[in-house]
């Protein structure tokens, strides 16, 4: 969206910056051009991070579809260049550019379902059943065909499952190295495959069930 008619809403934040916290008021949210931002939660005495936000997406929508407080806190991790909308000149973009309004709706519908989803996974207590349950996220994400076997190879890191498991690299790589003990998974270089997805989803299931 490097459209010359935004540049009255570019920000621009330095590593390290905060954009917001949780709880404080919001009226605006963004779209990232350039660097990364976390999204990170207190939760039980702790932050943990909720995601890592790259250029094309968005955060901080729940201010103008719910006028809500903030639910989380938001953190340059680079350089972070960005377009900030509040709820009038969002109105003002609806009206006079309905292509770029009806793909930021889009954006708004997939990335509410993302976090909800990602938060699912942080209220879950045991470490197996989170780092689980982040390749059954990541399943859901795939392609039909790639639905149809029950292997499936992501192109992630052990740091990505950390991020959204909202655990510790270490920690992480102690649960992997253990699912590939198993021969549930296989870890790469550039990607990690999940020998039996299915299997996955019914330890998330059963592990839900114990608590």
């Amino acid at each position: 969206m490097n459209n010359p008619a935004f540049e009255r809403f570019a920000v621009t934040y330095q590593k390290g910056d905060l954009l917001f916290v949780e709880f404080e008021p919001g009226d605006s949210f963004y779209l990232i051009q350039e660097g990364r931002v976390r999204i990170s939660k207190i939760m039980s005495g702790l932050e943990k991070t909720i995601d890592v936000l790259y250029p094309g997406e968005i955060f901080g929508e729940m201010a103008i579809l719910e006028e809500a407080p903030r639910s989380a806190n938001a953190q340059a991790l680079d350089k972070v260049k960005a377009l900030a909308f509040n709820r009038a000149n969002f109105e003002l973009l609806m009206q006079g550019n309905p292509q770029i309004a009806m793909k930021l709706l889009k954006l708004f519908t997939k990335r509410i379902y993302d976090q909800r989803r990602r938060f699912q996974i942080l209220t879950l207590d045991d470490p197996h059943a989170k780092v689980a349950d982040v390749f059954c996220m990541l399943a859901e994400g795939q392609s039909a065909e790639q639905a149809l076997s029950e292997t499936r190879t992501f192109q992630t890191s052990p740091e990505d499952i950390a991020h959204w498991a909202g655990m510790s690299p270490d920690k992480t790589q102690e649960v992997l190295n253990h699912f590939s003990s198993q021969h549930r998974i296989e870890i790469m270089h550039d990607r990690i495959i999940v020998k039996n997805i299915h299997d996955l989803q019914r330890l998330v299931v059963s592990r839900k069930r114990a608590f």
